[in-house]
């Protein structure tokens, strides 16, 4: 089965070649010039635009290196309602496939949707990293065609239609690059509080929070638990407090501060 193809709209939208599927009735591939041949594709970006004419309903989605049309019609009313229920702007992932045809000597290009999904940024950077690895792999394998070292048929036929250089494919690159410089950094990990840190954070908790007989151990867990913290460690620090007379339990299950 012929899987979904990740590509940029700065990509996609500089395509000028359809290639027929040989089985009637099928949809056939819009091929780009960094070699993709799109007929499904999975694409990202900002949702930033919605307008309805008639039964159809039109968006524009774009990434760093430029915008797809989306474009449905009323037929599928479910994903109409998916649609009409995202707010704009959103980051959307789209599932769908590719069209093109000629109006006036000119390509027009969109996307007809089939999943959409509104997504955070997070998710939307990890998509636009996966979108560049493979978006590179093609680009070297067009190199390849430009220098004739490549064998693959499907990249060969789109470096005919599109005629690349050296310099062309070193643009198109520095396109991807920037997406990739674009993605911020995630967020690590804070490392797990050492003993002492962690002694001070449930004395401070008993402190703030315990009543006349002070707080049941089992609140103090699932407080810390909320912030990330192991009930084996809070356990350690309880016992160590009670242990070094900080702390002390007036009744079983419960600790409060001496």
């Amino acid at each position: 089965m012929e899987g979904a193809v990740r590509v940029f709209a700065g990509e996609f939208s500089r395509s000028s070649l359809f290639v027929p599927s040989p089985d009637p009735g099928t949809p056939g591939w819009v091929v780009t010039p960094g070699g993709a041949w799109c007929r499904q594709v999975y694409i990202s970006g900002a949702l930033t635009e919605i307008t309805e004419s008639g039964d159809m309903i039109r968006c524009r989605m774009a990434d760093p290196t430029g915008a797809f049309d989306v474009v449905c019609n009323g037929r599928n009313a479910q994903l109409v309602l998916s649609l009409q229920k995202i707010p704009v702007p959103s980051f959307v992932a789209v599932q769908g496939t590719a069209q093109m045809y000629q109006r006036n000597g000119n390509c027009i290009l969109s996307i007809r949707p089939e999943t959409v999904q509104a997504i955070d940024r997070p998710y939307r950077d990890r998509l636009f990293l996966i979108t560049a690895e493979y978006t590179l792999r093609r680009l070297e394998l067009v190199h390849q065609a430009v220098t004739g070292t490549c064998t693959d048929e499907q990249i060969l036929r789109a470096a005919r239609h599109y005629s690349p250089d050296i310099a062309c494919i070193r643009e198109m690159t520095g396109m991807v690059e920037g997406v990739v410089q674009g993605v911020r950094p995630q967020e690590p990990l804070a490392p797990p509080p050492g003993q002492e840190e962690m002694r001070q954070i449930v004395m401070e908790l008993v402190q703030s929070t315990a009543g006349p007989r002070g707080i049941a151990v089992e609140e103090l867990i699932d407080t810390l638990a909320s912030k990330g913290m192991k009930k084996e460690d809070v356990l350690a620090a309880v016992e160590s407090l009670i242990m070094d007379d900080e702390c002390y339990q007036p009744q079983k299950g419960y600790v409060k501060l001496l």
